[in-house]
């Protein structure tokens, strides 16, 4: 039986998790990728609890009419901001199961130049 997109990307998504854990003192940006929208997320895997949040749906992007690659970079720069506001500065990134390439390339660009390490 051939294996489905989505099942592929759960198998890379868990055998990452196994890895990599979100602290309190580097918690992991996770990226969920849909086929409109990007979403990110800052996660302390420790309690379970989200610092920090952001993605294209938010009202600050709602008259944004670039690419999906330029607004993927705008989140990134905006989840930067509230990680640092929050007392943030470094992380893991967690790119999904999805390939480092395009939009979650963008994001992580976007978040890198906004001051984040990763």
């Amino acid at each position: 039986m051939k294996m489905t997109k989505t099942q592929r990307r759960q198998r890379i998504q868990k055998r990452f998790r196994d890895t990599v854990l979100g602290t309190a003192a580097m918690p992991r940006m996770s990226v969920f990728r849909s086929n409109k929208e990007i979403y990110a997320q800052i996660v302390n895997d420790e309690t379970g609890v989200t610092l920090a949040a952001a993605s294209s749906r938010d009202k600050e992007f709602e008259k944004h009419n670039g690419t999906k690659i330029e607004l993927a970079q705008e989140v990134g720069k905006s989840i930067a901001e509230k990680a640092l506001a929050a007392g943030i500065s470094s992380i893991r990134f967690d790119r999904g199961g999805y390939l480092y390439h395009g939009r979650v390339k963008s994001l992580a660009d976007g978040a890198r130049e906004a001051g984040l390490k990763f």
